[in-house]
């Protein structure tokens, strides 16, 4: 979830521990329990500084170690620990289960975006991607919103916030339930469909789809719950030569490699360099482009002139990120 979602998660959190005695009766256990929700709730994209190194760092990295099994017990005993130091006379259980389950919830929730996390790590470092909760759902924070000021007003949060997550519940359960009606209707147009990656917006009944089948990658869009498909290509592995064998060592290559199964390529040759785009086809827009990719330029002597992994919605930004962020001296 995007991180203003995953604070107000954070202060619900806090309201609900109210329903814990212990926490109820203790107003300096609930400010730390409070102070452990919020940064619980944050902690797993600690790994977002990652983008300031650069994109294929953040693109192998974000939401992988940080939000693993491991991970989610350590940021808990962490973030319990540095509070309890600081306020010693507080019960440490109470205040960790809280903190843990903040961490837990964050998670939690990561893993029914299109994103996805590593959350299985060590047992496998599979992407967790089960597609039907956008980044930014807005019902889901409007509900937050709303049981905050419910909470500024006066009502006990501790029973505001268990009506709010019992609705909350319903409403994963529906949209799982949007999830396989798509799925649905998209082996019945392809039977042949072996993956299906879905893709939810912040509409209710719009959203994106890539779907692999044995000889073909098709993608489509799904509007008041009728699917379209918009665009096919050939399903056509990575060619086996030398000149992909450099790319692949390239580091924007490679992240992109490591996090985008569904992807089509181009080999575009100029009097200079050869260039490969690896273009994901998951993240198709409403300007009818694909703007997640890889590009990656080698000259005659097969080396890398510069590369770039990212989100990018115009050629002319495309050819700047080319220049400045791995070829300076291009300038």
């Amino acid at each position: 979830m995007d991180t203003g979602t995953h604070i107000v998660m954070g202060i619900a959190l806090g309201g609900l521990a109210t329903l814990d005695p212990a926490v109820h009766q203790d107003p300096v256990l609930f400010n730390a329990v409070l102070a452990g929700t919020i940064l619980g709730s944050q902690a797993p994209d600690f790994d977002t500084v990652l983008k300031l190194r650069n994109n294929a760092s953040y693109l192998r990295n974000h939401r992988g170690i940080t939000h693993s099994m491991p991970a989610v017990i350590l940021w808990g005993l962490a973030i319990s620990l540095l509070l309890y130091v600081l306020v010693p006379e507080i019960n440490f259980l109470h205040l960790w289960l809280w903190t843990f389950g903040a961490v837990v919830l964050h998670v939690f929730v990561d893993v029914f975006n299109a994103y996805g996390t590593q959350a299985y790590r060590p047992f496998t470092r599979r992407w967790v991607a089960y597609g039907f909760i956008n980044t930014f759902d807005p019902f889901i924070f409007t509900m937050h919103v709303i049981g905050i000021v419910l909470w500024l007003i006066g009502m006990e949060p501790g029973l505001t916030f268990a009506v709010i997550y019992a609705i909350l519940v319903l409403y994963y359960v529906k949209r799982y339930l949007d999830k396989r009606r798509i799925i649905k209707q998209v082996k019945e147009k392809i039977p042949d469909a072996q993956i299906i990656a879905t893709s939810p917006t912040m509409k209710q009944a719009f959203w994106r789809v890539a779907i692999t089948a044995p000889d073909r990658f098709y993608v489509g869009k799904v509007e008041n719950w009728q699917l379209r498909i918009i665009d096919e290509f050939e399903r056509k592995p990575l060619p086996d030569n030398e000149l992909i064998e450099v790319a692949r060592e390239d580091k924007n290559i490679a992240a992109f490699l490591s996090f985008s199964p569904v992807f089509t390529w181009e080999v575009n040759m100029y009097d200079d360099f050869t260039e490969l785009r690896l273009i994901d086809l998951r993240y198709h827009n409403s300007a009818q482009h694909y703007p997640f990719k890889a590009v990656v330029q080698i000259d005659d002597n097969n080396q890398v002139m510069s590369s770039y992994t990212g989100w990018i919605f115009s050629e002319q930004k495309l050819q700047r990120k080319l220049i400045t962020d791995d070829n300076p001296s291009a300038l």
